[in-house]
């Protein structure tokens, strides 16, 4: 018997729903990802991008345990002498809440090109609204 490896032409793509309210971003994270990257699913194989769509909504009520907030840091910097930026992640949360769960998903999937094509199937809104209606996202559940 010859294992299956799954195609990326046959593979049909559906788009599923993670309310991040009131859960820890990390777990909304790995959950995210799992989905992005296809391993849900039976017929994963490693070398194929087989994930599908995600829609994360509520992004700004994701909570953050411990004393993350305070003492987790997100760094950028522009490439000049000096010119290291950093903000703590209750600034980051209350400015830009779909940027933090973009970058915690983005840290847990592959840093290949199967994990650039799979970060681009993410959908992130800090509200209960998304514009994806359309898709008939199925909810997933944490």
């Amino acid at each position: 018997m010859s294992t299956f490896m799954a195609k990326k032409e046959t593979l049909e793509r559906k788009w599923y729903l993670i309310d991040a309210a009131g859960k820890p971003l990390g777990k909304t994270a790995v959950a995210a990802a799992n989905i992005l990257r296809g391993k849900h699913r039976p017929e994963f194989t490693p070398h194929v991008d087989c994930g599908e769509f995600v829609i994360v909504v509520n992004a700004s009520k994701a909570v953050l345990t411990g004393k993350k907030l305070d003492q987790k840091f997100y760094h950028r910097h522009s490439g000049y002498i000096g010119g290291l930026k950093s903000t703590n992640y209750r600034q980051l949360m209350a400015r830009k809440p779909e940027f933090a769960v973009r970058l915690a998903v983005k840290g847990m999937l592959p840093h290949n090109t199967i994990g650039d094509l799979s970060i681009n199937r993410l959908k992130v809104y800090s509200g209960p609204e998304h514009k994806q209606q359309a898709q008939k996202p199925e909810p997933y559940t944490i």
